[in-house]
């Protein structure tokens, strides 16, 4: 019988070299492709598949030129600035710690017989009021936040409901944060929609002063504004989820509580972890509420970030604007602990 040529398909990295393969009418015995052996056709073929590519360090240099011109020289700058001395009116290029010192110091710290014994200075007391809001928003979102998700990604059935009511979930994102903000004050004034339901239901006799300019409205709306950038990674954990899985463990005997404890809670912990890591980088530095919703009665280290930054006191301002980026740090750290999101995904 004739030897008749096989058309090859070039494929995307042009046509498979003749030598090597017996079967296409080559005196090569099978494999010696493979060892190097297969002439200036296989070489060919390499560098027609190494060419397109081009060197890979120009698929990385955009982001690294953003990230060293938008993020490492800002932040080296705050660093610089902190030791600068503040001149009343701006700053001046003249090393010094005293803004370090002014930022831990309090006078009577170390001795027993003072007021302040022991007692922390006013920026490490607001930089734990801030943590402690954070960890109380964090909270709260967790537990408003996961049932959502959860009915999303595992009681809707229809993929276009699920994306349907996933949008609406994200409707308030689609407007300004600070229109966001400024809505609570007609919901929780004392002539506000909540007041006035209060007083015509019967639960109160006159408006409660309690809801607006206080820790309760303000934790409220940082909820209501923070809540859905925990919905988000949970929502996508939870649907990526099996569904035979969940029915396996049905077939075994398992019921709702054992699913959730050993299959459900487990693979939706990465998208946990990274709501958390969202709401708590956005509240470190959260500022406007505080203002709009608490009337500025509590200090929080954006607002005093700010405060500084509007008396020109630059170098004090970068001072803090450290110390929040290192407590963000170490929150982060901590969440991570808590949850390896390497060995979940």
């Amino acid at each position: 019988m004739a030897n008749h040529a096989i058309p090859q398909h070039p494929g995307l990295v042009g046509a498979v070299p003749a030598r090597g393969f017996p079967w296409r009418g080559g005196d090569d015995r099978p494999g010696e492709a493979a060892s190097g052996r297969d002439g200036p056709a296989a070489a060919g073929a390499r560098a027609v598949r190494r060419a397109p590519g081009g060197h890979p360090g120009w698929l990385i240099a955009p982001a690294t030129l953003w990230l060293f011109v938008f993020l490492l020289v800002p932040l080296a700058s705050i660093l610089v600035f902190s030791f600068f001395t503040s001149t009343g009116f701006g700053m001046a290029p003249e090393p010094t710690i005293k803004n370090y010192v002014d930022y831990f110091e309090v006078e009577g710290f170390f001795d027993p017989e003072a007021r302040k014994f022991l007692t922390p200075s006013v920026f490490l007391s607001t930089l734990g009021t801030t943590f402690r809001f954070a960890l109380t928003v964090m909270v709260l979102c967790l537990l408003v936040g996961y049932p959502i998700a959860y009915f999303l990604a595992l009681q809707v059935q229809a993929f276009k409901w699920q994306l349907a009511l996933f949008l609406l979930c994200m409707v308030p994102f689609w407007t300004s944060y600070l229109i966001r903000a400024v809505a609570w004050l007609p919901m929780l004034g004392r002539r506000g929609l909540l007041n006035r339901a209060l007083v015509e239901l019967g639960i109160v006799e006159k408006p409660v002063s309690f809801l607006l300019y206080s820790e309760f409205g303000y934790t409220m709306a940082l909820v209501q504004l923070y809540v859905v950038l925990c919905i988000g990674p949970i929502f996508f954990s939870l649907a990526k989820i099996d569904r035979q899985v969940l029915e396996a463990a049905r077939d075994m005997g398992a019921n709702a509580f054992q699913i959730f404890r050993e299959i459900i809670l487990p693979l939706s912990l990465p998208g946990v972890a990274i709501g958390m890591i969202f709401i708590f980088v956005m509240l470190m530095g959260e500022f406007a509420s505080a203002v709009v919703v608490y009337g500025g009665k509590i200090s929080t280290v954006g607002t005093v970030i700010l405060n500084y930054y509007t008396f020109a006191n630059y170098p004090f301002a970068a001072v803090n604007a450290l110390m929040l980026m290192i407590a963000m740090m170490i929150g982060v750290v901590i969440i991570l602990r808590v949850v390896d999101i390497r060995k979940q995904l």
